[in-house]
């Protein structure tokens, strides 16, 4: 079952930085990567700074179309400051479609899960990490299962 756009949110509440520049970012991507090669998973993956893609990997069973759904997911997160599950669920919930409430284009715009904000504690979302070639709600689970690995490791 999908979470809901309250138990969406409430992961955004937790999976905060305390800092993250290039070097943060990079380290971030490699363990997206490490933990996408562990486990067999045919993904793209993105990490950015305020629209500066600091960090991309395309592993085998990847095409051209995952990075284009990267830029699309990463669009809305970086135009609503939320998770792309989080948007695309919150219309969903109230009986509306994504696309048709908001009138942007669905070639440049996916409220589809896969994308999380980078959410600096006491400053707000600064970018975006996201991965692309699974199911939505799994790709999005990835990320937070693997955001929630890398703060983890990193208050240790």
């Amino acid at each position: 079952m999908s979470p809901t756009s309250e138990e969406l949110l409430a992961q955004e509440r937790r999976l905060q930085f305390t800092r993250f520049g290039n070097d943060v970012a990079i380290e971030l991507g490699l363990h997206l990567l490490d933990a996408a090669r562990a486990q067999g998973l045919p993904i793209a993956i993105s990490v950015r700074r305020n629209g500066h893609r600091l960090f991309h990997a395309s592993l085998p069973g990847t095409s051209p179309d995952n990075d284009s759904w990267l830029e699309r997911k990463a669009r809305v997160v970086e135009r609503f400051g939320h998770s792309s599950f989080y948007v695309g669920t919150t219309f969903r919930e109230k009986g509306g479609a994504f696309e048709d409430e908001t009138h942007l284009d669905p070639a440049l715009y996916a409220a589809h899960g896969g994308v999380f904000p980078v959410i600096l504690c006491g400053t707000g979302p600064v970018g975006t990490v996201g991965v692309s070639g699974l199911p939505q709600a799994d790709d999005h689970e990835f990320v937070v299962t693997q955001l929630e690995s890398f703060l983890d490791s990193r208050e240790a």
